[in-house]
C-alpha cells in the first residue's frame, strides 16, 4: 500500500481495520544471494539499496532480536554533517542529503526536523577551535555559521547567560541543515521499502557461526533457525561487530562502550535547536512529544550492557542543569544506553574483511544514526559489486596497517 492523505481517509472510513502489515515475517529460505547480519538502520538501508540500486532482491536481513531494537532505537536522533576532515565531510553530508529526501523516497515519514545544531563556546580556546572547524566545513563545501554571544542567546533563550553562569557562553557555531529524525521511523521506513522489493527480514534469527568453503571463503551462516547458504555476507551489527568477527576468525580494532541517553517528562515547546556543549559534556534537544532528550559522554569502560553507570548519568544531568537551570524542576522519566563500536581514529570501517566473501560496516562509534543512509548505500555497493564505493575508500581496514588514519575524535563535539 502507498501511504497518502487519500489512503488515510479510506482507513478512517473503515475504522482503521484494513491496514496491511508493513512488512512480512517469512520463514528463512535455504539460500540467498546475500545475507546481511543486523536489522538496524545500516543493515536495513543496505538491503533496500541492494534491491533499489543494484536489482538484487534475493537478500535476507537476519536479526537476533527485533527490527531496530539495537542502537537504532537507542540513540538521541541527531543528524548532521559538521565534520572536520574532507573524507568524513563527504560521507556524512552525502548521508544528510539522502535524509533530506528519505521520507518521499520511502513513502514513510521519518520526521526529519532540520532545526539546526548549535555548538557552544565557553572559553576563548573554544572560540578558536570552532572558527577552525567552521572554516574547514566551508572548505569542504558545507555551510556553517559562527555565532556571537548575542546570537546564541536569541536562538536559545533558555540558556543561562547570566553574569554568574558556571559556564559562560562566549559564542558558538551552527549547521542549519542539521537536526533530528525519528529513529524508529527510519528503521521502519527502510524495512517496509526493502520488504516491498522482495527482501526477507528474519527476526529472532541469531547468527551463531559462519560456514566456510575452499580457501576459507564464507559460504553461509549458522543461525538459531537453521543454516542459510549464501555467496556474500555483510555485517552491520554495531557494538557486537567484534563478537561476529571473532566467530569468523579475525579480530577487529573495535572496543565496545555504553553510551547513555535519557529523557525528561514532556513540556511545552522550549528548545527548537539541538544544543551541544563540549565543555560540559552534554547535549540536549526537545522531541516532538515535548521530552527533553539528553546525552553525554561514554562510560569509559568496555561493556555490552544496554545501560550505563550512575556516575555518568549524574555528571550529564548536572551539566545540563548548569546550562539550563529552568529544567531543574523536570522529572527524569527514562534512561538507557546503546552499545557503540569505537575504533582508534573514531572513523568507520566499510568494506571487505580478511575472510573472503565477508564484508563489514562498523566503527561508527557515536555517529551511527546520522550515517544510516550513507552506511547502507556504501555497504550495498561493495556487496553488489565487490568494489569499494568511492566515499568508503578511505575507510578500509588496511588503514590501521598503513597508518592513513582519519582522526575524527573531536567531531562528536565531546571528547570521548
Amino acid at each position: 500500500m502507498r501511504y497518502s492523505g487519500l489512503a488515510l481517509l479510506r482507513g478512517a472510513l473503515a475504522g482503521h481495520r484494513n491496514w496491511p502489515q508493513a512488512w512480512r515475517s517469512p520463514q528463512p529460505k535455504a539460500a540467498y544471494d546475500i545475507v546481511i547480519v543486523g536489522a538496524g538502520g545500516h543493515g536495513l538501508a543496505a538491503a533496500y539499496y541492494l534491491a533499489k540500486n543494484h536489482r538484487l532482491t534475493n537478500v535476507a536481513v537476519v536479526e537476533r532480536g527485533w527490527l531496530g531494537g539495537g542502537n537504532t532505537g537507542r540513540n538521541t536522533t541527531v543528524v548532521r554533517s559538521n565534520y572536520l576532515y574532507p573524507e568524513s565531510a563527504r560521507l556524512y553530508d552525502f548521508s544528510l542529503k539522502l535524509y533530506e529526501g528519505l521520507s518521499r523516497e520511502l513513502n514513510y515519514n521519518v520526521m526529519l526536523s532540520q532545526r539546526g545544531h548549535v555548538m557552544l563556546a565557553h572559553t576563548r580556546h573554544d572560540l578558536e577551535s570552532l572558527a577552525r572547524w567552521a572554516n574547514a566545513m566551508h572548505m569542504n563545501g558545507i555551510a556553517a555559521e559562527l555565532l556571537t554571544r548575542e546570537e546564541v542567546g536569541e536562538l536559545i533563550p533558555a540558556l543561562d547567560r547570566s553574569p554568574g553562569a558556571r559556564y559562560p557562553v562566549l559564542g558558538g557555531f551552527m549547521q542549519r541543515r542539521a537536526g533530528t529524525a525519528r529513529h524508529d521511523a527510519v528503521a521502519w521506513g527502510y524495512a517496509r521499502a526493502a520488504d516491498a522489493l522482495g527482501v526477507d527480514i528474519l527476526q529472532e534469527c541469531e547468527v551463531t557461526g559462519f560456514m566456510r568453503g575452499p580457501g576459507g571463503r564464507v559460504t553461509g551462516v549458522e543461525t538459531r533457525r537453521g543454516p542459510i547458504r549464501t555467496e556474500r555476507v555483510g555485517i552491520a551489527a554495531a557494538g557486537h561487530s567484534s563478537v561476529l568477527a571473532g566467530l569468523a576468525g579475525f579480530r577487529l580494532p573495535v572496543t565496545s562502550y555504553a553510551l547513555q541517553a535519557m529523557v525528561t517528562e514532556p513540556l511545552k515547546p522550549r528548545l527548537d535547536k539541538v544544543v551541544i556543549s563540549p565543555g560540559t559534556g552534554a547535549y540536549v534537544s526537545q522531541s516532538d512529544k515535548g521530552e527533553m532528550v539528553i546525552g553525554g559522554s561514554l562510560d569509559l569502560f568496555p561493556s555490552y550492557a544496554q545501560r550505563g553507570s550512575f556516575a555518568v548519568l549524574q555528571s550529564v544531568v548536572a551539566a545540563t542543569l548548569a546550562l539550563f537551570p529552568s529544567f531543574s524542576r523536570l522529572r527524569l522519566m527514562r534512561q538507557w544506553a546503546g552499545i557503540v563500536d569505537v575504533v582508534h581514529d573514531s572513523s568507520p570501517i566499510i568494506g571487505p574483511t580478511p575472510v573472503p566473501g565477508l564484508y563489514i560496516n562498523c566503527g561508527w562509534g557515536t555517529g551511527g544514526f546520522k550515517a544510516i543512509p550513507a552506511g547502507g548505500w556504501t555497504l550495498a555497493h561493495v556487496l553488489a559489486t565487490g568494489r569499494n564505493h568511492e566515499l568508503a575508500e578511505p575507510f578500509q581496514l588496511e588503514r590501521f596497517i598503513s597508518g592513513r588514519l582519519i582522526d575524527e575524535a573531536a567531531a562528536s563535539g565531546i571528547a570521548h
